[in-house]
């Protein structure tokens, strides 16, 4: 990706506006993040989610920028939204009606489809408030109870609170989206996770100073995030072109040309989700474990202790099976083979239609075994540097995957609304030089006779 654009953002006052507006609502999350919940003794939280480390809450208070140990007005994070676009993508592969609305509802289908998302958004933070007061009320650690009075009214008081916080969270995603630039779900969960960065750095700056950390495995340690991150990058990036070859065609009384085109297949087309549902399901025992103290419980997370040979292999497996069934669920290879049928395209070689489809998908199985490999890969690395080296890493695979992902994102939108400036200022001026828009003007600027 080139950079040398980024310089110009100064002179576009539009998109200079647009990232202050970025920058004060990811404040207004942050500040939100601060602030607590009623009726919850916060060091009590803090001290149980030191113990619960390694397990689904650990995960999801990553996610949640620290807003779930600190148990903030925005303790629920935007994961309930996520949970719920995830819901409604797969109803509808399965629902008739909702696959109506994607595939024909066009912009108006969009907004009901989103509309469903929101409403699912609301009913499962509600539901896991209800759960969360509960579990709180049931807590208690040697330095005292989380729940100063437990009872309904913490309850109800709970869910509103947590419910209200992920709606605002949706709200301000949805402003960023809309005045901002970038995607403004990926960007807040964006800042959750590097608001840790500072610190880290900080922390191990300090280990290097009073000697408990080597020069040289601090060292070791910048050069395999540098490195991880550069591959990273790379793959994030990596497409498999498929050549698409369109013929000439009439479109009313217009003859389009015909010519070469490509169907780029990326090489991670699920994204971040078949980490976040792998490593869900790999801690689930040990949270289950740690929140019921049951003997099998136990024994089922001794057996899966994260850095085991049993859990990366179950790790990898769950990886690539998500990475199969995200795929196929978001990628309908008869769908697009289709839509190439009616534009008047074909690949070259290939006949159109059903061989079309089933060459489509035999390539796209392939890529996204090697992306399976590839993100597994992502995800161990860290803890292998950790591990071995005995240094703190501070990012996890599915946390480095989401920095990577949304910082290549919002950089190309960035760069596409400055060319889209350039171009709109070239055509702009050219306009003024030719007085094309005068009509007495022919179309080389000479005047009509």
């Amino acid at each position: 990706m080139a950079l040398g654009g980024l310089e110009n953002i100064g002179r576009a006052p539009e998109l200079r506006k647009r990232l202050i507006f970025v920058l004060v609502m990811l404040a207004v999350y942050r500040i939100g993040v601060h602030i607590p919940t009623p009726g919850v003794d916060t060091r009590v939280l803090t001290e149980y989610f030191q113990s619960m480390q390694g397990t689904i809450l650990g995960l999801f208070d990553m996610f949640s920028g620290r807003a779930l140990s600190q148990f903030s007005v925005f303790a629920l994070g935007i994961m309930p939204y996520i949970s719920a676009s995830i819901i409604v993508e797969l109803l509808t592969v399965v629902w008739p009606y909702l696959g109506r609305l994607k595939k024909e509802g066009g912009q108006e289908g969009r907004r009901k489809l989103t509309q469903y998302s929101r409403y699912g958004t609301v009913a499962l933070s509600l539901f896991q408030g209800y759960l969360i007061s509960v579990g709180l009320e049931r807590m208690t650690l040697p330095t005292g109870q989380a729940v100063m009075q437990p009872g309904l009214y913490f309850e109800l008081m709970t869910m509103i609170t947590l419910t209200a916080g992920t709606a605002f969270i949706m709200w301000l995603g949805e402003q960023i989206t809309e005045r901002g630039i970038g995607n403004g779900i990926s960007l807040i969960i964006f800042a959750g996770i590097v608001e840790g960065l500072p610190s880290a750095a900080i922390r191990t700056t300090q280990q290097v100073s009073n000697g408990e950390m080597s020069a040289i495995n601090a060292v070791v340690l910048l050069a395999a995030m540098i490195l991880i991150v550069a591959a990273v990058v790379f793959c994030e990036r990596a497409q498999r072109r498929i050549t698409v070859q369109h013929a000439q065609r009439m479109v009313g009384r217009r003859l389009m040309k015909g010519g070469l085109t490509h169907l780029p297949l990326k090489l991670n087309p699920a994204g971040v989700i078949p980490p976040i549902f792998a490593s869900s399901l790999v801690m689930f025992p040990a949270t289950l474990a740690e929140i019921l103290q049951n003997d099998l419980f136990n024994q089922i997370a001794s057996f899966l202790q994260p850095g085991s040979l049993t859990y990366n292999l179950l790790y990898v497996v769950l990886i690539i099976f998500f990475c199969y069934f995200y795929t196929g669920v978001t990628f309908n290879p008869t769908d697009v083979a289709d839509n190439m049928k009616k534009q008047g395209g074909f690949i070259p070689g290939i006949r159109p239609g059903v061989k079309t489809a089933e060459y489509i998908d035999r390539v796209l199985t392939r890529i996204v075994m090697w992306g399976g490999i590839y993100v597994s890969l992502v995800c161990l690395l860290p803890a292998f540097v950790s591990q071995y080296f005995r240094v703190d890493f501070y990012f996890g695979g599915t946390a480095l995957l989401i920095v990577v992902g949304v910082a290549i994102d919002t950089m190309a939108q960035i760069q596409s609304y400055l060319m889209n400036q350039h171009y709109e200022a070239f055509m702009k001026q050219g306009a003024r030089r030719g007085n094309i828009s005068d009509p007495s003007y022919g179309p080389s600027g000479r005047i009509r006779r």
